[in-house]
Order: structure tokens, then C-alpha cells, then sequence
């Protein structure tokens, strides 16, 4: 009898340790979600009374702020725009992860544009099907890798073409190349990720690979996408006008000619910002905070780049003279 009991004991215990903490962690991960969406409404609230002044400033860095985006860039797009007459309200994005923080999902929420967002990953698919309000908005995900060669029809088979409002590149990686190849879209107005890096001097960016992987090139994971004058002839050529960077010195900002209006205009060097974040990893994949832009350089420095102007490759140590 009491081994009986005794089993019967610890059949109810395990049941108890099992399901009862099953119940609490269900219940926790529900409040936690809650909590989210409350903190997520509050950011929005807060992000559309800032996005209403964002038309009075006098720079794209006085408009800066952040509710979704990785730096200012929400703010700089609001201020945008209010500038540029825009008579199709539709993004594109490349290059986002999960799509918690992107450069448009401000955008959408606040200002009912529809778009396309696109990443090799899927848990931008996964956000939005999970999300609790974002079937109220006008957004297609594809999951695919991007190359040069399948951009144009990837966009085109989601149904996009022609004059759209704003394009967003950030593939840590081709993005020079992937920029050049599309014409499928007209943007009005461009965001371009560059390699604060590589400086202001040379129209460089990393030879075209179409399996590139940022990871994969080069373990300190400084070695991808284009210098701010590479990107700024390349859109230059396709009839963009510069108008900044972020003061996070990450993105550059550009604006179609004919609808530039009297936005001010700069050259590289007026409008260039340094970076100043410590991304860098050993080899071992750990960070290692390195601040020094000329011992970033150093570690990378054995790496070729793409001289666009001359249309030659070149290492790194020979372009910046680093022995």
C-alpha cells in the first residue's frame, strides 16, 4: 500500500512540475506579448506626433528619430517625404532580418503605404504572420536570396514596377552590384547602406560574388557592401541627387532629379558620416570592439575591392598605403 501510494505521489508531483510550469510559461510569454504591444503602441503614438513637426526642419538630421528603424532614419524618410511629391505610395525593402527594426515599417504603420520586403531568411514571413495587427496593412514578404541576376524579375513577379516612392537597400554585402542591376522600379527616393569604412576618398566596393556572405568573406565581418562614392556615382548615373546620411553614418540618402525641388543637395565629403560603432569579430567570431578606423582597416587589409572608376581590383593595403 504505501509503495502504491508512494507512486501515486510522484505520478501527481511530475504532473504538477510538468503542466504547471507549462501553464506559467504560456501565461508569461502571453503577458510578455502584451507588454510588447503596449510598448509598440506608445512608440507609435510617440513616433506619429514627431513624424507631424518632421516636415518644419532644416536638415535631415535636426528630423532624425527612431520608432522601428535601426537609427534616425524613420525621421529622415518622414521629412522626405514631405518634400518629395510622391504619387505612389509604395516601398521596397531589401535586406531587413525579422522585420522588427527596418527602414520602413514606420513607413507602413503610420502612414498606410503598401510595399514589398524581401530577405533570404524567413522570419520576416514568420513576424507578420504572427503579428496580431499587421493584416490591416499592404505588405508582401518573399524569402529568396538577392543576386545581380534575379532582382528585376523577383520584383516584377510580386507585382511591382515603374515610379514607386522609396527603395531600401541593405544586404551587408552587394549592394553597390544590386543597385546598379535594378530597373525595374524607379524609386523617388533611395536609401543605400555603405561601408563608412572604406572612407570618402575611393569609389570602392567588394567584387561582385553572388553567393556573398558577409560571414563567410571575412570572419571580422568588416568586409562587405561599398564606399559612400562608389554608391554616390551609381546613383548618380541612374539620375539621383545626394541629400545626406544618417548621423549614425550607416545609410546615404538620395533623391530622383526631377523631383529634388529645393532640397539641398551635397557633394561626398560635405556629406559623408564616419560610423564610430565597434562591429568587428576575431576569429573566433567574438566581438572585439576594435575602435581605431586604421586597425579595422589593417585587419581586412590582405582583401580586394572593386575600384569602379578604373574598373580595376585592388587590396586594401595597396589602396591605403597600410604596411
Amino acid at each position: 500500500m504505501n509503495k502504491l501510494f508512494c507512486r501515486f505521489w510522484d505520478r501527481l508531483h511530475y504532473q504538477h512540475m510538468r503542466y504547471g510550469r507549462y501553464r506559467y510559461r504560456k501565461t508569461y510569454r502571453y503577458d510578455n506579448t502584451k507588454l510588447y504591444n503596449k510598448i509598440e503602441s506608445l512608440q507609435m503614438a510617440i513616433g506619429s506626433l514627431r513624424a507631424k513637426s518632421a516636415c518644419d526642419c532644416m536638415s535631415i538630421h535636426e528630423a532624425e528619430f527612431k520608432v522601428f528603424s535601426q537609427g534616425g532614419e524613420d525621421g529622415i524618410i518622414q521629412y522626405l517625404i514631405n518634400k518629395v511629391v510622391i504619387e505612389n505610395d509604395v516601398f521596397i525593402e531589401l535586406g531587413l532580418e525579422d522585420y522588427r527594426e527596418s527602414n520602413t515599417r514606420f513607413l507602413l504603420q503610420n502612414n498606410y503605404w503598401r510595399g514589398l520586403i524581401i530577405d533570404s531568411d524567413t522570419r520576416h514571413i514568420q513576424f507578420l504572420d504572427n503579428s496580431d495587427s499587421m493584416w490591416q496593412f499592404g505588405i508582401k514578404a518573399i524569402s529568396t536570396f538577392i543576386t545581380a541576376e534575379n532582382i528585376n524579375s523577383i520584383i516584377q513577379n510580386a507585382g511591382f514596377s515603374g515610379d514607386i516612392g522609396l527603395l531600401s537597400i541593405d544586404l551587408d554585402g552587394n549592394d553597390y552590384w544590386i543597385l546598379k542591376a535594378i530597373d525595374v522600379v524607379s524609386p523617388r527616393i533611395l536609401i543605400i547602406e555603405y561601408n563608412s569604412l572604406f572612407g570618402c576618398e575611393h569609389a570602392i566596393t567588394i567584387p561582385y560574388r553572388k553567393d556573398f556572405s558577409i560571414s563567410k568573406a571575412h570572419f571580422s565581418e568588416l568586409y562587405y557592401g561599398a564606399s559612400l562614392p562608389a554608391i554616390f556615382l551609381c546613383a548618380q548615373q541612374k539620375g539621383y541627387q545626394f541629400v545626406g546620411c544618417n548621423k549614425a553614418g550607416c545609410n546615404a540618402f538620395f533623391v530622383r532629379n526631377d523631383v529634388i525641388n529645393n532640397l539641398p543637395t551635397f557633394t561626398v565629403k560635405e556629406g559623408y558620416m564616419k560610423n564610430n560603432s565597434r562591429l568587428s569579430r576575431n576569429s573566433k567570431g567574438r566581438r572585439n570592439f576594435i575602435y581605431d578606423p586604421r586597425k579595422q582597416l589593417e585587419v581586412i587589409k590582405n582583401m580586394a575591392v572593386h575600384e569602379v572608376i578604373e574598373n580595376r581590383i585592388i587590396h586594401i593595403d595597396d589602396l591605403f598605403e597600410i604596411i
